[in-house]
């Protein structure tokens, strides 16, 4: 009887405080976000190329590891990236954005890696915005497919995908150049 006492009584101050400091819905408060609808619903495809540059070593690496696993087939090592886009495999063509964000070897069985990166767009028509990557890349393969998951500004809802190739005639141990195909729709 004393146990059901003191529920009922926990349950009922609970509930009044609970009124008391209600939120007052703000969790499903009205949104200005503009969703597309049925007269918005013709999306833009766009299609991207780019050169992606991972700059591994030497005086200013766009690469550094942040978590350095104990076993040694490398499983678990992570790495944050701020690594330069272009419009030509040079590194020295004309800069289109930043490839920002981190990637991990996740797979004890080949090199595979999870990847989070958002390319951020500094020049053209697409200055400002964001695509939104994160999937699997298994590095080892020379063609790669990776899953585009939103984006910012003129890709706002985005979704599609990248395709990474892996330029080896220029890489380097210190330099490493993938070219990117990215295929988007969009609002």
């Amino acid at each position: 009887m004393a146990t059901s006492l003191k529920f009922f009584f926990l349950f009922t101050v609970t509930f009044i405080f609970a009124q008391f400091f209600t939120t007052n819905g703000m969790f499903s408060e009205q949104s200005n976000i503009m969703l597309p609808t049925n007269k918005q619903s013709t999306e833009k495809l766009t299609h991207l190329h780019f050169f992606y540059h991972d700059i591994l070593e030497g005086k200013n690496p766009t690469v550094v590891q942040i978590i350095d696993p104990s076993n040694t087939i490398g499983f678990g090592a992570s790495y944050m990236m701020d690594n330069l886009l272009t419009e030509e495999q040079e590194i020295t063509s004309k800069p289109v954005g930043r490839a920002q964000g981190m990637f991990g070897l996740a797979s004890l069985h080949d090199r595979g890696m999870v990847m989070l990166i958002n390319l951020a767009f500094t020049e053209g028509d697409f200055a400002g915005s964001t695509l939104s990557m994160l999937g699997r890349n298994p590095v080892q393969d020379t063609v790669r497919e990776l899953p585009i998951v939103g984006g910012t500004g003129v890709f706002r809802f985005a979704r599609g995908y990248a395709i990474a190739k892996s330029v080896w005639e220029i890489s380097t141990s210190e330099h490493f150049v993938v070219e990117y195909d990215v295929t988007v729709s969009h609002p």
